[in-house]
């Protein structure tokens, strides 16, 4: 048997050691991921935890009807002591890592951290016993953020999220359900002050906190006062001026408090939120432009008020063609026939406008708003039953769990997240100034609006819009969005602790705050599209005030030719007779467009195209015309001069001052209240 020459053994041998080397390599590599994937899992694990504690223990407050804390801020508070237990419990799993400095050459601007770096292995190491070899690899390591703890544990950075996670995945379906769930009646009912409060309100707001802030700054020590400029304390008044009263807003459906102090309190905080983030964008866009000589720049400033209505109307364009666009899909498709393509479909095609607004450098918050809206108005009437139901109930379940996840990321974030700066006299002056902000929002606007809105808007209601004041989850998400600079990290610790202070207190006290402002309860319906008790009536607003009538108002069935006659006063504000004079001017114009030409066009509602379009665009109106539109008979509801004439197919509840126990007589008889 010929011999193995030595010089091949030995290469053989080098060879199985390499391999070997490899191999272990691979198995420690594994480790490693198996033990990310397990923290991960234990991140997840405890928010799954915190949220199912926070469900169990509404239940119990519910059920044993405790109204002093509220489920927002059981959120936080869980949210708060699990923090503490992950930052100061302790762990073994302590963070690697190895100092790496710029070479001296480097040509990369500094001022700026890179995205990424590539961390080059050479051949071979140098340790104190010598030489050893490694394999020459190069590893890629993104760009997290600025190290302000380096004893951090695993589990302090999972428990910490990406930003952008709260953009793109949390923060649309919170939006989305705000515009699909929308009163519209009475939002469009309510429509001037609401567009005042949210868009010059917010604007206002923002530049009081940033007035103040900046005087305030002046005066605290040069460390933190040198960090912060004008601009700086003015994006701060952007981030910290939106309101979100989810806690509020529940107790005023439960308790059935009036629907117009509810729907501008609602409508107010679903608008100031797209108008905080496209403020806060025209802020930034300002700075980009801005010399920085010293001066007030006007074609600067111009330009990012140019922004600003670009950036919203163009949004709002987008999300409302994505929604009248996905209308125009189940209407002249057949895809109803199968509820879960259906919902399929409009579930991605509302997410499509978020995105496609913000990959157009747009802002998709106001884009998904606006497309919830329209998906409302117009899509939802083309759904099937099925397909209704499925999506009401899939984002009001979404939009629960993401504003609880949110609350609970909070309390959690104020131990784990290393970007805070807690310094106590910025701290107490976002405090005051975000109180007086919101001062300067309601009472200034609400007596320029009385002075031409009938009814005015009464002092008790004014001090609960103030009241209302909740701060949540998109001041928090534009605050955690940049934490680099210093200013920044003071912004963040702020804001939360007035999210934090707002949620638990004020949203505990809103009970009391309603019994000590007398606003009455048990009078505002708490649904919308609940059901007539009675399914014949032709309208509620077509009768006038005749001499006959003795302040009484005829309404006729469709069934029969008996009459009821009805008081005037068919709301908490006894407005009178509804002869239009009360509804916004804009709501009046857009009904009518919306009535003869938008709904006939995207759903299957009547009158047809063919009998609203001029004669020369009758060929196209029978395109757009369905078999359905032709055949089915005048079942809705036709309301002559109505806010509800906006929301189709929806009928009205009845008037809670009216007694549904109406007795009729014969032709010319009547009912009485």
């Amino acid at each position: 048997m010929a011999r193995i020459p030595f010089v091949t053994f030995l290469g053989f041998f080098s060879y199985i050691i390499r391999v070997c080397r490899a191999s272990g390599t691979d198995i420690a590599l594994d480790a490693k991921a198996t033990l990310l994937h397990r923290i991960d899992s234990l991140n997840l694990l405890i928010y799954t935890c915190l949220l199912t504690l926070t469900v169990l223990t509404i239940w119990v407050f519910k059920h044993r009807r405790v109204s002093w804390l509220n489920e927002t801020g059981l959120a936080v508070i869980y949210g708060l002591i699990v923090g503490a237990i992950i930052r100061y419990g302790g762990t073994t799993n302590e963070v690697t890592h190895i100092d790496a400095h710029p070479a001296p050459d480097s040509k990369y601007n500094l001022s700026v951290p890179p995205d990424m770096l590539w961390f080059h292995f050479p051949d071979k190491i140098q340790i104190s016993s010598g030489e050893v070899p490694v394999p020459n690899k190069t590893y890629a390591y993104s760009f997290r953020g600025e190290i302000v703890n380096i004893e951090q544990n695993e589990i302090d950075l999972k428990a910490t999220f990406d930003p952008e996670i709260f953009f793109n995945i949390i923060l649309p379906p919170i939006i989305f359900h705000a515009g699909y769930c929308l009163k519209r009646k009475y939002f469009f009912r309510n429509l001037g002050a609401i567009l005042t409060f949210a868009m010059v309100g917010t604007a206002l707001s923002a530049l009081v906190i940033g007035a103040l802030m900046y005087g305030c700054v002046q005066l605290m020590p040069a460390s933190l006062a040198s960090s912060f400029t004008f601009l700086d304390t003015l994006y701060f008044g952007a981030l910290i001026s939106p309101t979100d009263p989810l806690t509020i807003l529940a107790i005023f459906s439960q308790l059935k408090v009036d629907v117009n102090l509810y729907a501008l309190i609602f409508g107010e905080s679903v608008l100031n939120d797209a108008v905080a983030l496209v403020l806060s964008g025209a802020i930034q866009n300002y700075e980009e432009r801005y010399s920085n000589d010293g001066g007030f720049e006007i074609t600067a400033f111009l330009g990012a008020i140019g922004d600003f209505i670009g950036i919203f109307s163009l949004s709002l364009l987008v999300g409302a063609f994505m929604g009248c666009l996905t209308a125009l899909m189940t209407k002249f498709t057949h895809v109803r026939e199968w509820p879960l393509l259906e919902s399929s479909l409009f579930v991605l095609m509302s997410y499509a406008a978020f995105l496609i607004a913000e990959v157009c450098e747009l802002t998709g918050v106001v884009a998904v708003l606006f497309c919830g809206i329209c998906q409302a108005h117009y899509t939802y009437n083309n759904l099937s039953s099925d397909s209704r139901n499925r999506t009401k109930q899939l984002f009001e379940l979404l939009n629960f769990l993401a504003e609880n996840f949110i609350f609970t990321y909070i309390g959690v974030s104020m131990f784990t997240f290393p970007k805070h700066h807690f310094d106590p006299w910025f701290i107490i002056a976002g405090f005051i100034t975000s109180t007086l902000g919101r001062a300067v929002n309601i009472y200034p606007l609400s007596f320029l609006l009385n002075l031409g809105r009938k009814p005015p808007i009464p002092m008790n209601f004014q001090h609960m819009l103030f009241f209302a004041g909740l701060r949540g989850a998109m001041s928090f998400a534009l605050a955690i969005r940049n934490t680099v600079s210093e200013a920044r990290q003071a912004m963040l610790t702020t804001t939360s602790l007035i999210v934090i202070a707002t949620v638990v207190l004020q949203g505990g006290a809103s009970t009391h705050a309603l019994a000590y402002l007398r606003i009455p309860t048990g009078q505002g319906q708490s649904d919308e599209n609940e059901a007539l008790p009675y399914r014949d009536v032709r309208s509620l607003y077509q009768a006038t005030d005749s001499g006959g009538s003795n302040g009484r108002m005829i309404v006729k069935w469709d069934k029969g030719d008996n009459e009821v006659v009805l008081p005037w006063h068919l709301n908490d504000y006894n407005e009178g007779p509804r002869n239009g004079g009360d509804k916004a001017r804009l709501a009046r114009l857009w009904g009518a467009v919306d009535s003869k030409l938008l709904k006939p066009l995207l759903t299957h509602a009547r009158p047809p195209l063919t009998e609203t379009l001029p004669a020369f665009l009758r060929p196209v109106a029978r395109v757009l015309t369905t078999t359905h539109q032709y055949t089915q008979g005048d079942n809705t509801l036709r309301r002559t001069d109505s806010d509800s004439d906006l929301c189709i197919d929806e009928p009205q509840p009845v008037p809670t001052s009216i007694d549904p126990q109406l007795s009729v007589n014969g032709r010319n008889g009547y009912g009485h209240v």
